[in-house]
């Protein structure tokens, strides 16, 4: 049992009212967390905010120190870290291990940024009338950073929010998804052991309409970091006032594989990302859209590794694909998808639900309309449609309202040159799945995928002003 507190201003603190925190396989109580009520959430803007000047002359060194001694305490305590996650996210053990070595990279790296955060000199003297002057830039930190968090990745979205703030010099305050708060708690202990000062980092939990809004509409807050729905992320854009934000707000991820495609390389990385985590990922795969001439050389094979997934346990070392993180979640899935088949999709395979697991399924015959295509699913879903021209195929990528990132299976340069500058999105991945994320490379959307981008060195510019000097000889 791991009984989670807040943190604020360098204590931990009890909460009156507590939430139950379940195995989300089992059902069985794992822990719990308080929630946070208006004078809480005012506390933790109220360290935080006291905390923004010594943050920022906090040195660089220092920083980038305090962020590697989080990934090597990540390191010690491995096991911990996945097994939690495995139980309160419902993630496969071995999911839930690569979290956690991902985590640790993202805070080295964000350690590695820190040290090499630079400005710029200017040549004012190339503007007439400004012949003895001169000027540089440096990067300074925006002030409080509001850190609202999704389930699905519980530690390594939580550092892609944590970590370049402590990077630039702001407080943050942490809100976690309410599913999962145990991880970001274990995490607050080993931050609780560094010399950051005091309301560096706070960490607080409650509902996203109280406590995570409270935060969004306060002025301290200067910066607000979130994933989650586009839904939310319009009622933050409007209510955060003139602050700066970086959104996530997800996808109906695709991938194209066009008649040059290797499928021995294509098939086993579109069965991974479309089902890991039960589809349950910001760029999981949703949509295929394979050529005519290999589509009979795909889509048997595909039927055929989809039924071979594994579902269970997700403490079990076998299991594949776990729970849903509700079984409500795991009912809209077979809405959408019962939804999809009245209108004429096909199931090739899968298309049943038990409690809360969905089993990993196929969709053939869909249309553009329907909200198995429209609409992000997240879940183990994937609906596979056939093209005979590669420009209709990108056409039919753009037809969304998200614009995340993108998969293209080919080994023809024309057809690879078309997808980079021809798809509407934040991420062309050439020969593999748009579920690929290296944790330094900027990451983000366009149109309702959202604004901003994460990977350290973006989020660290998105959470910095720039400062001008300008000296007159």
């Amino acid at each position: 049992m791991i009984e989670a507190n807040f943190y604020i201003g360098g204590h931990f603190l009890g909460g009156e009212v507590r939430q139950p925190v379940n195995n989300k396989y089992s059902g069985e109580c794992i822990g719990s967390c308080p929630l946070a009520d208006n004078d809480l959430l005012s506390m933790a803007i109220a360290s935080a905010d006291e905390a923004r000047t010594p943050m920022e002359q906090l040195p660089v060194y220092r920083r980038a120190e305090i962020l590697d001694s989080i990934c090597l305490a990540l390191k010690s305590k491995e096991e911990r870290f996945a097994e939690t996650i495995a139980q309160e996210a419902g993630k496969p053990i071995k999911q839930a291990r690569s979290e956690v070595k991902r985590a640790q990279q993202t805070f080295r790296f964000a350690a590695a940024q820190a040290r090499a955060m630079e400005g710029a000199s200017i040549r004012l003297d190339a503007a007439v009338g400004s012949d003895s002057k001169y000027g540089y830039y440096f990067r300074v930190p925006v002030g409080v950073v509001a850190a609202i968090s999704p389930f699905n990745f519980p530690l390594n979205l939580v550092a892609h929010k944590v970590a370049p703030a402590i990077a630039a010099g702001c407080p943050v305050i942490l809100k976690p998804a309410s599913y999962t708060p145990l991880t970001s708690y274990l995490l607050s202990e080993i931050i609780a052991m560094l010399d950051l000062p005091p309301g560096g980092f706070n960490l607080i939990y409650g509902s996203g309409h109280d406590i995570g809004m409270g935060l969004v509409r306060s002025e301290s807050v200067r910066a607000v970091t979130f994933t989650g729905s586009p839904e939310v992320g319009l009622e933050i854009a409007k209510n955060a006032g003139i602050k700066r934000l970086i959104l996530e707000l997800g996808s109906n991820s695709a991938v194209i594989l066009d008649k040059s495609a290797s499928l021995d390389t294509a098939l086993p990385k579109i069965v991974s990302g479309g089902y890991s985590y039960s589809g349950q990922v910001c760029i999981s795969v949703q949509r295929v859209y394979v050529a005519e001439e290999i589509y009979s050389r795909f889509i048997e094979p595909f039927i055929t590794a989809v039924k071979m997934l594994a579902s269970g346990d997700p403490s079990d070392e076998t299991t594949e694909v776990g729970p849903m993180i509700t079984e409500g979640e795991a009912m809209r899935v077979e809405s959408w998808v019962n939804d999809a088949v009245a209108d004429g999709a096909k199931v090739l395979v899968g298309g049943k639900r038990s409690g809360a697991f969905y089993e990993p399924t196929i969709l053939t015959n869909v249309t553009p309309d329907m909200k198995v295509m429209r609409r992000e699913i997240f879940g183990p879903v994937i609906c596979v449609i056939p093209f005979s021209d590669f420009d209709v195929a990108i056409d039919m990528v753009n037809d969304s309202p998200y614009g995340l990132q993108a998969g293209v299976f080919s080994k023809n340069i024309d057809s690879i040159n078309k997808a980079i500058f021809g798809l509407r999105v934040g991420g062309v991945i050439i020969n593999d799945v748009p579920t690929y994320r290296a944790d330094h490379m900027p990451y983000g959307g366009v149109k309702m995928s959202g604004l901003g981008r994460e990977g350290l060195k973006y989020a660290i510019e998105e959470m910095t002003d720039i400062r001008m000097i300008v000296i007159q000889r």
